[in-house]
Order: C-alpha cells, then sequence, then structure tokens
C-alpha cells in the first residue's frame, strides 16, 4: 500500500490546491471530504470515492472497506499529511477524494408530488450547509441553488453541511432555469419575500410545491416575486424584520410537511 509521510510531497500540495480552488475542482471534478460519517452518506448517496487517506493510529485497514467504492486506490498518511490535509482535529484519521456530480436539473428524480427547497444566491457556505441539513432533517426531495455564488463543493459547504451534501437531491441553475423547470413539471412556486405577501400558514402546500427563500439582505430578485404562485411571509413578532434563511426554510418545509402528514 502507498504512503505518504511528507507535507511537501507534489501529491499531498495538489491536495491542499483542490481544498481551496474551486477552479482545480471543476478542472479535475473532484474534490474532498473529512470524515467517517460524510464519506458513508456520500456513498450512499452514490458518490464514487477515488481514492481514500487515512492515518493509521486513528483509523485501521480493518475499518477501509467501509468507506470506498469499487477501485478506489488507499493512502496511508503521516500525522503531519493528516493535520496539513485536515480542516477539523474530529475527522477520525480519515479523508477521501470522491468525484463530483454535474447537479443539472435535468438530472432530478422527483416524486410524483415534490416538495422542494429554492435559495437563490446564498452567499455564505455556512448558511448553504444549514439549508442542506434543514433539506435533509425534512426529507425533501431536492434542493436547487439559483444563481449560485459558491460552488457545492466547496469543503466548507461540505463540512457545513455534515454530510447533507449527499443525502438530498441538488442541483444548480439560473433563476430563469429553475422557475422554467418548475412550471414545466407543474410544480406550485411560493417565494418567501416582503412584497405582495401573505401569511405562509394560510396557504395549501399539499400539492407540488416550491418554496423559494433569498438572503436577509437582498431578498428574491423580481422574476421569482412574479412567477410566484403565492408570495408569502412568516409573520415577525418582535423588531427585528427577518431571520436566517435557514431558520425560515425550516418554517416553510416544516409546515408543508405537516400539512402532508409528516
Amino acid at each position: 500500500m502507498k504512503q505518504i509521510t511528507s507535507i511537501q510531497n507534489p501529491f499531498i500540495k495538489s491536495l491542499v490546491q483542490l481544498q481551496e480552488k474551486a477552479k482545480i475542482r471543476k478542472q479535475t471534478g473532484t474534490f474532498l471530504i473529512e470524515g467517517k460519517r460524510e464519506i458513508e452518506l456520500a456513498i450512499k448517496g452514490g458518490y464514487e470515492i477515488a481514492t481514500l487517506l487515512f492515518y493509521p493510529e486513528l483509523v485501521t485497514e480493518l475499518e477501509l472497506p467501509i468507506y470506498t467504492t469499487t477501485n478506489t486506490e488507499k493512502i496511508e498518511i503521516s500525522k503531519d499529511v493528516f493535520q496539513k490535509l485536515a480542516y477539523r482535529d474530529t475527522t477520525e484519521g480519515v479523508l477521501a477524494i470522491a468525484k463530483t456530480k454535474s447537479l443539472q436539473l435535468s438530472d432530478l428524480n422527483l416524486s410524483k408530488n415534490p416538495l422542494i427547497l429554492i435559495a437563490e444566491a446564498p452567499e455564505k457556505p455556512g448558511n448553504i450547509g444549514a439549508l442542506l441539513r434543514t433539506a435533509d432533517a425534512a426529507n425533501i426531495d431536492a434542493v436547487i441553488i439559483a444563481n449560485p455564488k459558491s460552488d457545492m463543493y466547496n469543503p466548507n459547504i461540505v463540512r457545513s453541511s455534515v454530510g447533507c451534501l449527499f443525502t438530498r437531491q441538488i442541483a444548480t441553475a439560473t433563476s430563469e432555469e429553475a422557475i422554467t423547470f418548475l412550471q414545466e413539471n407543474n410544480i406550485a412556486i411560493y417565494a418567501a419575500t416582503l412584497q405582495d405577501s401573505t401569511s405562509y400558514h394560510t396557504q395549501n402546500y399539499t400539492t407540488p410545491t416550491a418554496m423559494v427563500v433569498g438572503t436577509e439582505a437582498t431578498g428574491l430578485s423580481e422574476i421569482w416575486r412574479k412567477e410566484s404562485k403565492q408570495n408569502i411571509i412568516i409573520p415577525m413578532q418582535g423588531e427585528i424584520d427577518s431571520m436566517n434563511v435557514s431558520v425560515a426554510a425550516a418554517i416553510l418545509l416544516f409546515e408543508a410537511k405537516r400539512q402532508r402528514g409528516f
């Protein structure tokens, strides 16, 4: 089995670049995953593991088959190399190089009565990760990121989603493409916005539904407000007029789930 002990190794240097640069991830079609649970969820979600790197003092060779797919290369790494690549100390000694997916709207396989979350132009990777955790918690069909500002395989998204990047179907598209897709599939659009809106709990979400949320700073673009079946609002009862986007998404999605009998 191959071993790498130096952080100056060219392959290790290339992995640091893979972590730091979206351009490299796009060129190679690969990205890094840290942690046992995250790698297991990626495999369960249909991701191919090209290479598994492990630090033998934290994970044994006997455990490795759990974190591999067909033809996965296994590389033993030193403590220095592991610490160079790992973002956190609790990743349990394993990192994986996985192959990306296309994330096209046409790849989505929806149920007969889908519930979808749309997030327009979320900027912070932590917010995207939280949205993906919310989507997993509500067990919805898919998440569409409209007008994405971040590469979905950004390590901060992978990490903050705690593996939920791999548990839901995800697509990226422009807002126009997403709206066309929803309309072609007869999925009603409910846009969370302050303008021309009604309280979210007054609507019926038991038929094919897409909940659309924007950023706290700018909200949703006009095209979503124009094309929605109904603009909806979560009534604020304190001093502020907005909340974190993942919190708002959770309220809307779980109202839809409540109406559908969970």
